[in-house]
This record gives C-alpha cells, sequence and structure tokens, in this order.
C-alpha cells in the first residue's frame, strides 16, 4: 500500500490530548500509512521503519514473559519506549497496522493509552494494512 496522505486527519484527533507531539500509523512491515501534522513525510517514514523494528522485538520476547513459542499471535498490547523527558506508545491499530504516539513525559500514559484503542476501535478498518499478496513476485 502506498502513502497517500488520505488517513493523516485521524491522527491528528489521536493529538488531541496535551503533551502529545506526532502521530504514525505504519505497516507491520514498516511502511508510512498516515501521519499527523507536526512530522514530516520523511520523518515519519523513518520512524515507521524504525518503530515497526521494536514492535517486532517486543512481539517476539513473549517467551521470556511464559508465553508458549508456539503461539502464533502472543497477546501483545503495546510497546512503550521511555526517554529522559518523552514516550513512544505503540498500539495494534487493526489487522497488520500499528499506531505510534510520542509525547512529552507530562502527558498522562494511560490516558493516551485510552485514547489511542479509542481511535483504533472507531476507525479500525480503515487503519487495517492487508498482508500484501504480490509480496514475492516480480513486476
Amino acid at each position: 500500500m502506498n502513502y497517500d496522505g488520505t488517513l493523516d486527519w485521524m491522527l491528528d484527533e489521536a493529538l488531541g490530548m496535551p503533551e502529545t507531539l506526532h502521530a504514525i500509523l505504519l505497516s507491520r512491515d514498516g511502511l508510512l500509512r498516515a501521519h499527523s501534522q507536526g512530522i514530516t513525510r520523511d520523518e515519519a517514514e523513518r520512524q515507521a521503519a524504525a518503530l515497526c523494528g521494536a514492535v517486532s522485538i517486543s512481539r517476539n520476547t513473549a517467551g521470556f514473559c511464559g508465553y508458549a513459542e508456539q503461539e502464533l499471535s502472543p497477546p501483545w498490547r503495546q510497546t512503550l519506549i521511555e526517554f529522559d523527558d518523552a514516550y513512544v506508545l505503540a498500539i495494534a491499530a487493526g489487522e497488520g497496522s500499528y499506531l505510534a504516539v510520542s509525547a512529552t513525559d507530562r502527558v498522562d500514559l494511560e490516558a493516551c493509552s485510552f485514547r489511542m484503542q479509542q481511535l483504533v476501535e472507531r476507525l479500525g478498518k480503515a487503519m487495517t494494512s492487508p498482508s500484501r499478496l504480490d509480496a514475492g513476485t516480480r513486476a
């Protein structure tokens, strides 16, 4: 799926609470699907690729928490990255997509996560990124 900016408006709504900075919607394979107004497309694409890796690592540590290796879909809920004065939260946003929001250290993390979940529930189908069927074929 190519980035076309049609979902960007949704992410501006995710930033409607105090201390949030940026929001991006990315596919499971790290492609940018949408970004909020305050971040450039180039930076959003860079962050989408990085967050794809962070989420993948998070999901693959389920065994460290006692989940069986053979579980196809461990019960991952979110990834939180903490800095001295900022956070990044990433959650599932429909099949094959993740929603990520950055915020200052003054954000109410619980409220931010809740608002992200509400956005995903309300706009779920639009946020879904189906698997690419032609991933292994040549054009």
